[in-house]
């Protein structure tokens, strides 16, 4: 089975030309899912591009802006949400690769994958949290705090002085 190459774009019109540039935008579904854990873009999830390819004696520079969406799980309450992802990157695609660059010119084509992926994963929360007001989940119960509900604060009682806390001193006079 062949993979289909949603990120592969034909820069024939402008390879070996130095100060042509071209602009395109481009929407694909991805194929796979990008990421792990607690925060990943599914496959099927629409990516967005907005690309500048800019031909330069070296090979072609792009330009790119990237906009999807992450399903996520709070890191605090485990709520599962969506979240925009946003990723601007730059990379020089190479017309003769060598041992220091990374990408390179096939044939006429560019393959903005690899780049695109690495740059959507890392711009990936480590810790996502629904809301910035998220109070978590309720270590006595495990189930989630109700937002705007006001939470009683137990007072923790050192193990050592428990005994103490039935004790009380009983004062008056005896006749």
């Amino acid at each position: 089975m062949s993979k289909k190459h949603i990120f592969r774009f034909n820069i024939r019109d402008i390879y070996n030309r130095p100060g042509q540039m071209r602009e395109l935008t481009h929407e694909a579904q991805l194929t796979e899912t990008w990421g792990e854990g607690i925060s990943r873009v599914k496959a099927g999830a629409e990516v967005g591009l907005q690309i500048r390819f800019e031909s330069v004696h070296e090979g072609i520079l792009a330009t790119v802006r990237a906009a999807t969406e992450a399903e996520s799980e709070c890191a605090r309450c485990l709520k599962n949400f969506t979240q925009d992802i946003k990723v601007d990157f730059t990379e020089l695609f190479a017309y003769n690769l060598t041992e220091d660059e990374e990408y390179g010119v096939r044939g006429d084509q560019i393959d903005l994958e690899f780049p695109l992926r690495d740059a959507v994963v890392l711009a990936l929360p480590f810790t996502p949290v629904c809301d910035s007001d998220c109070e978590g989940l309720d270590p006595a119960t495990g189930e989630p705090y109700e937002s705007g509900v006001a939470v009683a604060k137990v007072p923790e009682v050192d193990p050592r002085w428990a005994a103490l806390a039935d004790f009380s001193i009983r004062t008056g006079s005896k006749n």
